[in-house]
């Protein structure tokens, strides 16, 4: 209400006429002045000076019209931001090797074909990224696959087979018999989903390993191998084990064997496009690392 008055006390004041701002406003010479004097009784003051049918602004009147032309712009301002849509913003959680490996080439993909999004990046372990995939706080993660049936509201995604390999300080000599032999052994954590499949190499080559550390991450693993501190077996695409100048690439006995690193995603009516942009990438992205097969 008080807006309205304002709007009238402007119109009336750059017009010098109440039927003047009345026509402007489409309202009639006696609302405006019904108006104006509702708004000098709130205000505590006398806005304008009137003589029979002219009015012109009062010492008061003329100080408040800049404060009252900053109350209404910032208004229509206001009013403007409210009708805009408002920025979209994906929540993606991903596993540690991801967002080192993966990540950054996607995102760089994606934010040439969707600028406008807001993406809020959050760190997990492959179970608890699932678990908030499903509670709705993420919209999309990128872990490991689980070893379970998902629900039929989740979508399962595969991004790229990523291959394990025995890896060892470079001055060492030998095969993997021979490394293991020579080193210890760390060993990527048998309580996750990927260092379970490192535990079953083990037992089904009944190999003798003298365990040294476990750890969750591989590449926390690579640098401790990069240090002398012994031999490991990680996926290694992600962290770019063969790139490491420290490190030396071993060849594991038996068929080689991957973890399935993909998305897991809630499809929903508002995001569908983004999220399927947002694949796209990572998709792209995991092919151009060469990782599968």
């Amino acid at each position: 209400m008080i807006l309205r008055y304002l709007q009238t006390f402007i119109a009336a004041a750059r017009t010098s006429s109440f039927s003047a701002a009345g026509a402007r406003l489409g309202l009639t010479q006696s609302a405006v002045s019904t108006q104006i004097r509702r708004l000098e009784e709130d205000l505590g003051c006398q806005l304008f000076d009137r003589a029979g049918k002219s009015v012109r602004l009062s010492e008061r009147g003329r100080q408040l019209l800049p404060e009252a032309e900053q109350i209404v712009q910032r208004y229509e301002r206001m009013r403007g931001a409210s009708r805009q849509p408002a920025p979209a913003t994906l929540a993606v959680g991903s596993i540690s090797t991801a967002q080192v490996g993966l990540l950054p080439g996607a995102l760089r993909r994606f934010r040439q074909a969707c600028p406008a999004v807001h993406v809020n990046v959050v760190p997990g372990m492959s179970t608890q990224l699932l678990a908030q995939v499903d509670e709705e706080e993420l919209d999309l993660a990128v872990l490991i696959k689980p070893n379970l049936n998902l629900p039929r509201h989740l979508k399962w995604v595969l991004l790229m087979r990523e291959r394990y390999i025995g890896i060892a300080p470079r001055a060492s000599r030998g095969d993997w018999a021979d490394v293991t032999a020579a080193l210890p052994f760390i060993r990527y954590n048998r309580k996750s989903h990927g260092g379970h499949l490192v535990d079953q190499f083990l037992h089904r080559h009944a190999s003798q390993v003298d365990e040294f550390m476990e750890l969750d991450e591989p590449a926390v693993i690579l640098r401790m191998v990069r240090e002398g501190l012994g031999c490991a077996i990680i996926p290694g695409a992600l962290v770019d084990a063969a790139g490491d100048p420290q490190v030396r690439i071993v060849e594991l006995p038996g068929p080689p064997f991957f973890r399935e690193i993909g998305v897991v995603t809630r499809p929903t009516a508002t995001k569908d496009a983004v999220l399927g942009t947002l694949i796209e990438s990572l998709r792209t992205q995991a092919a151009a690392l060469d990782t599968v097969g």
